[in-house]
């Protein structure tokens, strides 16, 4: 019997025949040369981008220059630990209005570091991170205070600017709150409104929170807030039955309403921390400076310690929304040398390293998918100048 072939046949292999010969002109190479000569235009397009480059290849061949001839911008958003930046740089600015008025009091680093460096106030953490992402040459900051799970979050979209960590600024004791209404315990948040701004250390807390609890993400019902400031006006407004922020704006609009704070970084002191993260190429093209910022800080903080009046005074015309400012600053203090030395392992121990809390924010967030994969944490951090001040200060 004969066997019959279907009317579909030769067009099958006509395709099999298509295929093969696509596969091998691909392995080959023609399909590309035939497409650079023919279709120019359809061919991909690769952005180069100031991250492909290390930092460092534009700072001067010959000496490098101790300071930079115009002012050294350290932007921050206010909490307690900022208060010894303040007392660094004589006070605060703004990126819109950079000139200390006339009379106004010079900052540790102007009279004893002779460096002129200004501390910029920004409203929210996004604000904060854009600016560094710029640059002080193009409208934004040369250095950030930032939280070291805000570092881990943004670092993917800060990659152009090579932001290296440089010293520790101060942890939260109970600074960051998380306060609600009508709710009895954080087992009770199941099911409620939790108010959060996603953009800063806030919701890092929230999370800790929740792990805390025994709850899960979806356990509760999340309402984004424009910014930290936010949150205590949403609880006072019935957006939220939950918020976490500053504890000096929620822990008053929770007790407006009845309501209490039900956690706050006092149950967790290592887990909101502020670090100083220069840009890349402010770094490498002004050793000098970093070092005398990290002086004076440190120097700014000991004075903090000592009598945190004048600072208190600088900090409570900066951010009223953070209460009573000898309490903001007592519950996010400036660091000392010895927390500097212990947080970076480089003497003494402390519960919680650096790479240990950089390393866990990142693989958070990428577990609830809010970033990219980060680089190691010893990627992020150029301990250089802190190892100098610190030999130099002794034990």
């Amino acid at each position: 019997m004969a066997v019959r072939r279907g009317p579909g046949l030769y067009p099958f292999l006509a395709l099999c025949l298509l295929g093969a010969a696509y596969l091998v002109a691909s392995k080959q190479g023609y399909l590309n040369r035939l497409q650079a000569r023919f279709f120019p235009a359809a061919k991909e397009a690769v952005r180069l981008s100031p991250g492909d480059f290390p930092a460092g290849v534009a700072a001067p061949v010959a000496d490098l220059a101790s300071v930079p001839l115009r002012p050294t911008l350290i932007g921050f958003t206010a909490r307690g630990s900022a208060a010894a930046l303040l007392l660094a740089t004589g006070g605060v600015s703004t990126l819109d209005k950079l000139e200390a008025p006339p009379g106004a009091a010079q900052g540790v680093l102007k009279t004893a570091y002779a460096m002129d460096a200004r501390a910029v106030v920004f409203a929210t953490d996004e604000e904060l991170r854009q600016a560094l992402a710029v640059g002080a040459e193009h409208g934004g900051v040369d250095m950030a205070a930032i939280s070291v799970d805000r570092l881990a979050a943004w670092l993917p979209s800060l990659r152009d600017a090579a932001p290296r960590t440089v010293m520790l600024v101060g942890r939260s004791r109970g600074q960051e709150a998380l306060a609600a209404v009508g709710v009895a315990d954080l087992a009770s948040l199941r099911g409620k409104r939790l108010g959060v701004y996603t953009s800063g250390a806030s919701y890092y807390f929230s999370l800790w929170v929740l792990s805390r609890a025994g709850l899960r993400m979806t356990d509760v019902r999340w309402v984004d807030l424009p910014s930290t400031l936010d949150a205590g006006r949403a609880l006072r407004e019935g957006r939220a039955d939950a918020v976490a922020g500053l504890w000096g704006d929620v822990e008053l609009a929770a007790r407006d309403r009845g309501g209490s704070v039900l956690a706050t970084t006092a149950d967790a002191p290592h887990l909101v921390a502020t670090v100083l993260v220069a840009r890349g190429d402010y770094a490498a093209r002004y050793p000098d400076a970093v070092r005398r910022v990290i002086r004076g800080l440190l120097d700014a903080g000991a004075s903090v310690q000592k009598d945190p009046g004048p600072a208190a005074r600088l900090l409570g015309e900066v951010a009223p929304y953070l209460g009573d400012p000898t309490e903001a600053i007592r519950s996010a203090p400036p660091a000392t040398l010895a927390d500097n030395r212990a947080f970076f392992g480089l003497s003494g121990e402390a519960p919680v390293t650096y790479d240990e809390l950089f390393q866990s924010a990142s693989a958070l967030y990428q577990k609830i998918r809010r970033t990219a994969v980060a680089p190691p944490a010893e990627d992020t951090r150029d301990l250089g100048a802190l190892k100098y001040v610190s030999e130099a200060r002794g034990p």
